[in-house]
């Protein structure tokens, strides 16, 4: 591992925060940030973040985490944030296979033994993230819970348009032609070219310029609107975990009230079915609630960090009898 660059006075997280450069075993360059808990140690949050999402956006989650016990490591997926970009326009939200993010996954894991992070390690995943994270869990990740914010089991769209963005995803892939941007998107930064007024993430004008200021600081750290080769991917690995069944680990979903990109019938039915799990309905949160004004998000990281706990104990009871 290489030291990579943390913009710690944009994260504002905890302190001693830093960064490396991991390789991929199909040779992306991927990054890591982890900041340490500041109070005593629990365990460490493994954090999957969203598409278009960079390791500095969860700084101030991982601030909240740190005064709780929990030290916080977070990605930059393949194709965004600091990582490799994977076609020649770097705005492009592009993946080859959905599978490939469970590749970084492993060299993720990888390092944070290298890195004797402490144990034992919990998942937290925000929409993109909840998609990879579910697939990970159901393939045995060594996690001791997941909580899940927003999770992408499925994409938001009206019923008549699913069949269109099947068939012109897939179409756009058979012809060499899944680079181009999906319909309806473009190269721009969501937080640049959106209104606050108007944006689906939060209704905290704070953190909204919180993430606007990281890109007019770093517009390397952007990312524009998903290539049609990433919709097909990700239409595919929603539909293909959909018929798949929850694993045995304790779960948590948080879902803002006016959330409105992600599935919401998926996520209540996969909730419904989980033995164990709970729903948190967060009132009038939107997308990104852990982006939310500083009091939920402390209250969030309450309740993630009991939750852990919650879940560590239940496992020593279980273990012993």
């Amino acid at each position: 591992m290489e030291n990579a660059p943390l913009y710690t006075d944009l994260a504002d997280g905890p302190p001693d925060g830093r960064a490396w450069w991991l390789r991929t075993t199909d040779g992306v360059r991927i990054r890591i940030g982890y900041w340490p808990a500041t109070a005593k140690t629990h365990g460490a949050i493994l954090l999957m973040p969203g598409r278009t999402e960079y390791i500095e956006k969860y700084g101030r989650t991982a601030r909240d985490l740190a005064t709780l016990g929990y030290g916080t490591l977070v990605i930059d997926w393949r194709g965004q944030g600091l990582a490799d970009r994977l076609v020649s326009d770097a705005m492009s939200g592009h993946v080859i296979r959905f599978g490939d993010y469970q590749t970084d996954l492993a060299a993720v894991m990888q390092a944070a033994e290298q890195l004797g992070l402490p144990r034992p390690m919990h998942l937290l995943a925000h929409s993109m993230g909840g998609c990879i994270g579910l697939r990970a869990v159901m393939d045995g990740l060594d996690v001791a819970s997941c909580v899940f914010s927003g999770p992408m089991w499925g994409i938001q769209m009206a019923n008549a348009l699913r069949p269109i963005a099947w068939s012109l995803s897939w179409g756009g892939r058979q012809l060499g032609m899944g680079h181009v941007y999906a319909p309806g998107t473009a190269a721009g930064s969501y937080v640049l070219t959106e209104p606050f007024e108007s944006n689906k993430l939060t209704r905290d004008s704070d953190m909204y310029n919180y993430m606007i200021n990281h890109l007019r600081e770093h517009p390397e750290l952007g990312l524009g609107g998903p290539s049609l080769r990433w919709l097909n991917e990700a239409l595919r690995e929603t539909r293909d975990l959909s018929r798949l069944p929850s694993p045995e680990l304790p779960c948590m979903t948080l879902l803002g009230s006016e959330e409105v990109i992600v599935d919401v019938p998926r996520i209540h039915n996969r909730m419904h079915n989980w033995a164990g799990s709970q729903l948190e309905i967060i009132p009038n949160g939107r997308h990104e609630v852990l982006m939310e004004n500083a009091g939920l998000r402390a209250d969030l990281a309450k309740r993630i960090a009991d939750f852990c706990q919650n879940a560590e104990i239940g496992e020593k009871q279980r273990l012993q009898g």
